[in-house]
């Protein structure tokens, strides 16, 4: 890790909790943490893994707004890239849309209803970056990334490649992509559609609205499991009884069964640990396997607390 602080200056620091950057609010620290500020910052950190890894893969993670992701309160023993200011940015041209990588889903979705043009209001309630969407193809409200993507432009920390492709060589698919890890986006051009900003803004207040009543505040992450097909994650954890199930500081939502909270200060490994419970009993219960949405990174280790069972 010395070896790549050293290279990348000021743009590196080390030991940096990670738990703030994340909206589930816990879990440890990185080793290393990275700002790129431009595309030569992320050319020079590839050089940099290179050389500290040069007979493996280095170790790193890309982070964005940290929506969905979940750290292990032991941290994660590598590189975390972010970007920086430079690549928050949104550029409209007719009903094209370019945007940075780092830029808020809820901004550009803003952004695109005041212009006039729709196809992104469900991006309102989804707290992500650009980038990290384009990772997980995220949606809502019955569309999703791949509704409007059209080009990407990303760089390989792996190889130091930088390329512009045409979306249809993500293979997107229900909350997934084929980016690499060691990808990172550095902006995409989106496709919408001319329309009444007005009418752009009122289902902006829908989409709101509707989280609002339907989803818990707090701290979370959003779904943690993907929809099986032809069912809800949801409907599967409220029908196995596991709404209110409490492991320590986290607790599956009363409001929302998809959804787990943790207390403040707690601890992503009571988080894991539930997450993993859960699981367990709707494929006990149905023969379902649930598939985490959640990104999990690091080491856990499952929680002893003795705060295990409902509210």
């Amino acid at each position: 890790m010395q070896y790549v602080a050293s290279a990348m200056g000021s743009l590196a620091s080390l030991d940096v909790p990670l738990g703030p950057r994340t909206t589930y609010r816990v879990g440890g620290r990185a080793d290393l943490l990275v700002e790129a500020r431009s595309e030569h910052d992320l050319s020079r950190l590839a050089d940099a893994l290179a050389g500290a890894w040069p007979d493996g893969v280095a170790p790193v993670m890309v982070m964005g707004k940290g929506s969905n992701t979940l750290v292990a309160d032991a941290g994660f023993r590598g590189v975390v890239v972010v970007l920086g200011r430079d690549f928050d940015w949104v550029s409209i041209k007719g009903t094209n849309m370019s945007v940075g990588g780092a830029t808020s889903l809820p901004v550009a979705a803003r952004q695109s209803a005041t212009a006039g043009l729709s196809g992104l209001e469900w991006a309102v309630g989804v707290p992500g970056s650009i980038g990290g969407a384009v990772r997980m193809n995220a949606g809502g409200h019955g569309s999703d990334m791949a509704a409007v993507l059209t080009r990407y432009r990303s760089i390989d920390l792996a190889t130091g490649e930088t390329v512009e492709r045409a979306a249809d060589c993500l293979e997107l698919g229900y909350r997934s992509s084929s980016l690499k890890l060691t990808e990172v986006v550095l902006q995409v051009d989106l496709e919408l559609v001319e329309a009444d900003p007005d009418e752009c803004r009122q289902r902006i207040a829908e989409v709101v609205a509707w989280r609002r009543a339907n989803q818990p505040g707090g701290s979370n992450a959003g779904s943690v499991f993907t929809n099986p097909v032809g069912d809800s994650a949801g409907r599967l954890i409220d029908a196995a009884g596991m709404k209110g199930r409490r492991i320590g500081t986290a607790v599956v939502s009363k409001k929302h069964a998809n959804f787990i909270q943790v207390d403040d200060g707690g601890s992503a490994d009571d988080v894991w640990t539930l997450v993993d419970v859960v699981r367990r009993e709707v494929m006990r219960r149905f023969g379902v396997e649930l598939v985490a949405e959640l990104r999990m990174v690091g080491d856990f280790v499952p929680s002893t607390s003795s705060r295990d069972g409902g509210l």
